[in-house]
């Protein structure tokens, strides 16, 4: 089995310089390897009318009894990312049988805190009114995201004033899959994090100050070798949902970092840890 894992990612490494010396982006490199059968890709997809008020949206060929969907938010500082370098998501929980969406929204220095959260809240929006075109069910809408995209997702969950401000509800959020997000990071380090959360005050960019009884399910899942988002702040917000007596699942996958347990997700390398099987156990056990 070593021996194997030594043979493929080799064959990985030269994948990657080989299609680096062609001029594949880095999305291509990684969309390369991943399968394209098993589901249809719909792209490009406005809910709003910035060209980064975009999502894509990935049907299974084989949809899961229940129609659940995922609404996913990639990470990237709130300063960058783009959803065409996530179909390894959109494949992975389309294999499941479920549906995806990948949204992308727009990042600092075009805007500020909390625009991105706006945006979150308006492709919920979007997709609770039209993923039944899709084969989708509005009523098993589920937020998932990596680092800031799951600050954006676990925010969407736990203050209401968003769904609210978008002519929506909460309660439309079956569950939240959190995937190494930062929740309870006081005091700002970084100086772009400082400027894009600027306009607001400290207290309310902080999802962890929303905790609020009678939330859905949420699962948190992390790394123990994440040198970006430390793991306190999964722990920190799992303590305190606790203290109200939400439904909170807890995951530590050891031998992995921040981009690597978002990695796992991905075909070829799940043997990293089992981050699709708990995912697919979460969406299936939510009633």
């Amino acid at each position: 089995m070593i021996e194997t894992m030594k043979v493929i990612q080799k064959f990985l490494s030269l994948l990657t310089t080989l299609l680096t010396l062609s001029g594949c982006t880095k999305a291509d490199m990684l969309n390369f390897i991943i399968p394209s059968d098993g589901y249809t890709l719909h792209k490009d997809i406005s809910y709003g009318d910035d060209i980064r008020q975009k999502l894509d949206i990935y049907t299974p060929d084989k949809p899961d009894p229940s129609g659940s969907v995922i609404i996913f938010f990639y990470g990237g500082s709130w300063q960058k990312g783009n959803k065409e370098l996530y179909r390894f998501i959109g494949q992975a929980l389309a294999s499941k049988g479920h549906t995806v969406v990948v949204a992308d929204y727009r990042v600092y220095p075009q805007v500020y805190f909390p625009a991105f959260v706006d945006d979150g809240a308006a492709s919920l929006a979007w997709v609770h009114s039209h993923i039944s075109e899709y084969g989708g069910n509005p009523s098993r809408i589920f937020l998932s995201g990596h680092s800031a995209g799951a600050y954006i997702a676990v925010m969407l969950t736990l203050n209401e004033s968003y769904m609210k401000a978008a002519g929506g509800d909460s309660s439309w959020i079956k569950g939240t899959i959190g995937i190494s997000g930062p929740y309870d990071f006081l005091p700002f380090t970084d100086p772009n994090v400082i400027a894009l959360f600027s306009k607001a005050d400290a207290a309310i960019t902080q999802p962890i100050n929303f905790v609020r009884h009678d939330l859905p399910p949420i699962l948190l899942l992390t790394a123990d070798e994440d040198e970006e988002v430390g793991a306190k702040n999964s722990r920190n917000l799992a303590a305190k949902l606790r203290e109200y007596h939400d439904p909170v699942q807890e995951r530590v996958y050891p031998g992995i970092g921040h981009i690597g347990i978002v990695l796992s997700l991905a075909h070829g390398f799940r043997s990293k840890a089992p981050t699709l099987e708990d995912i697919d156990a979460f969406l299936r056990s939510t009633k």
